[in-house]
This record gives structure tokens, C-alpha cells and sequence, in this order.
């Protein structure tokens, strides 16, 4: 009930909120990810040993061995996964990378609207007619040092 009276946040802070909770979930699905790649680099290291050792058995024909063709298989899937999770893996950098980019342009446009506002008091409080009077007199000034 107490985010009923909660300050809402600017969209320069809720944009860095949501750049730090996107960083966050982008880092622990990387780390989940190269966990899973580890785990499949291991089972294709077993993969292949059972392969050589199958292969290697007296007795056994490797053009109608069964066994031996599931393993290949076998192999054939894991090393696919493999790479698709690396390109997940990328995918996912990216979504990383699009939400720091995001973040930037909000605080860029934020900025932008605070000089506006600025430079528009700025304009407000400064008289026109006696800048360009100060600004001749300036002009002046300077022509008659030239001359000297």
C-alpha cells in the first residue's frame, strides 16, 4: 500500500533502473548459458571416447553398427545445440547492449530538455534591445583599437 504514495521516478532514473535490472538478467543468462556449454562440451568429450572405444572393438562392423551410428548421431546433436547456444548467447548480449543504448538516449534527451528550459529562462530574463546596444558598443570599440 505504500507505493500508492511512493515519488515517482524520473525517466531518467527509471531508464537507469531498467539499463541495471537488464544488465542483471543479461549476465545471469550468460552465466547460465556458458554453463550449459561447458556441460555440452563435456558430453561431447564422452560422446567421442565411447565413439573411438565402440569403434575400436574387436568384433565390430562400423558401416552396420547401430550403436555406433546413434552415437554419431548422438554427437551430431550435441555439437548443434552447441552452436545455438552461442548464437543465444550473442542475441542476448545485444538485447544487453540495445538497453544501455536506450538508457543513453533518455539521459541525452533529458538533458536536452534541462538546457532548453535553461537557455529559455536565459532568454527571458535578457533584454534583446540592450545586448545588441552592448554588442555595437563592443563592435566599436574593437575598430577603433584596429585603427590605433
Amino acid at each position: 500500500m505504500n507505493y500508492l504514495f511512493a515519488k515517482k521516478p524520473t525517466p531518467k532514473e527509471a531508464a537507469k533502473t531498467a539499463q541495471r535490472e537488464t544488465r542483471r538478467e543479461v549476465k545471469r543468462s550468460q552465466r547460465d548459458m556458458e554453463r550449459e556449454i561447458r556441460e555440452l562440451d563435456r558430453q561431447e568429450k564422452q560422446i567421442t571416447m565411447e565413439l573411438k572405444q565402440r569403434a575400436k572393438a574387436p568384433g565390430v562392423n562400423p558401416s552396420k553398427d547401430t550403436a555406433l551410428k546413434a552415437l554419431a548421431k548422438q554427437l551430431v546433436n550435441v555439437r548443434a545445440q552447441r552452436t545455438k547456444l552461442f548464437s543465444a548467447k550473442a542475441h542476448i548480449g545485444a538485447v544487453g547492449m540495445h538497453a544501455t543504448s536506450m538508457s543513453a538516449q533518455v539521459a541525452a534527451a533529458s538533458a536536452m530538455g534541462s538546457v532548453t528550459t535553461a537557455m529559455g529562462k536565459a532568454n527571458a530574463a535578457m533584454d534583446p534591445a540592450a545586448t545588441a546596444k552592448i554588442m555595437a558598443g563592443f563592435t566599436l570599440g574593437n575598430e577603433k583599437l584596429a585603427v590605433q
